[in-house]
């Protein structure tokens, strides 16, 4: 075997075998020179060339795989960047269209608050608007209920052309007056008591009052009677304000006078009689003031509206202050002149009065006549 060996290396370095080997990395054009070469070769290589000839073709397809390996990725690569970026692209405008709609979201949600908001605020403030209405309407109809039942008892009992002198004892003439004070005790006593003051009482005369319709007058009244209001601003009521309610209530103390017009005004005004009690404690016992005990209601003190010491037996409050001031019977005539023109007034106004319009005008004229006559100190004695 080794001379075997040897033989084949002193031949191979003898003759080299020229043009028979073709290069590693073989040209394009120059793919078949291997196989001619091969072709070409002696017997004794036959099998290194065909060796060497599998290398090479090993060789080459491993490049063309390569090559087109390479070409494919590229593609590929190229196809990936490409659809990358039209993700990126989609991404972006996703994440805007994301950030508009959360914007959008955050101010429906803002404004739908706010206008939750203000309609709890609204409904809140329509609610106590609606309460405040409801109380005022109670007490209004409260208080024309009690206006209507009196209206009521007045009219059943009493009218101006023939006052009921049970309920109005102030309208009969002292003389007659006297007999109806005190309790009666017997039917004998009473009779010889009347039949004593129709012998000692002087004969009254019988006084006959004309009238006639002022025709300014009843053309005012006749105008605002078509629309009854109590504002000012008519020539009816504006008159009546200048000439008898104005002077009526006009006192000495001017900041009280203004503070009882309005209350007579408002119909807030309450007048009521005060108690010996009450007298007492503010003045002492009747016995300190040097009177006996059955004086007790006429101690004398100062009248908050005229400023005068006078026998102040009734008090008012306005509105509801809770604070009271005694006043005089001249000042309370007064006071009560001008309520009870107000109250007629208000009836009027309301549709409670029911009469011709003659019949209307002259029970305000005497209205005003007892506002004149209170403002001139006349007054009945039962104040």
């Amino acid at each position: 075997m080794r001379r075997g060996q040897t033989h084949l290396e002193e031949d191979s370095q003898k003759e080299p075998a020229v043009g028979y080997w073709k290069p590693l990395m073989p040209s394009k054009g120059s793919k078949e020179e291997p196989e001619t070469g091969c072709q070409d070769a002696g017997p004794g290589d036959e099998s290194q060339s065909a060796e060497q000839c599998n290398v090479s073709r090993l060789r080459s397809s491993s490049v063309e795989i390569r090559e087109k390996g390479s070409e494919f990725l590229k593609e590929e690569l190229h196809k990936a960047q490409k659809e990358l970026k039209l993700k990126d692209k989609e991404c972006e405008r996703l994440s805007k269209v994301r950030e508009q709609l959360e914007q959008e979201l955050e101010e429906l949600t803002a404004s739908l608050f706010e206008e939750a908001h203000k309609m709890v605020r609204e409904a809140n403030t329509k609610q106590a608007a609606a309460e405040k209405q409801l109380k005022e309407a109670r007490g209004k109809i409260d208080m024309l209920q009690a206006e209507v039942t009196a209206l009521k008892t007045l009219v059943i009992t009493s009218t101006p052309s023939s006052p009921n002198w049970e309920l109005h004892p102030q309208l009969q003439s002292p003389s007659k007056a006297v007999f109806r004070k005190g309790h009666v005790r017997n039917k004998s006593t009473s009779s010889a008591m009347i039949t004593a003051a129709s012998h000692n009482a002087a004969p009254e005369p019988v006084s006959r009052e004309c009238k006639e319709v002022d025709s300014i007058l009843f053309a005012e009244f006749q105008s605002w009677k078509e629309s009854p209001t109590l504002d000012k601003s008519c020539s009816f009521l504006d008159r009546i304000y200048r000439e008898d309610v104005g002077p009526c209530l006009d006192f000495s103390k001017q900041e009280l006078s203004e503070l009882v017009r309005a209350a007579v005004e408002q119909n807030t005004l309450t007048i009521e009689p005060v108690a010996s009690q009450a007298l007492s404690v503010m003045k002492g016992s009747a016995e300190d003031c040097g009177g006996p005990n059955r004086f007790r209601s006429q101690i004398v003190m100062k009248c908050a509206l005229s400023g005068l010491p006078r026998t102040c037996k009734h008090r008012i409050t306005l509105g509801d202050s809770g604070n009271y001031y005694y006043i005089s019977p001249s000042c309370r005539a007064r006071i009560t002149a001008a309520c009870n023109f107000f109250t007629y007034i208000r009836y009027i106004q309301q549709g409670l009065v029911r009469q011709d319009v003659e019949l209307m005008f002259w029970e305000v004229m005497r209205l005003r006549r007892e506002m004149s006559l209170a403002k001139l100190g006349f007054y009945p004695n039962e104040i």
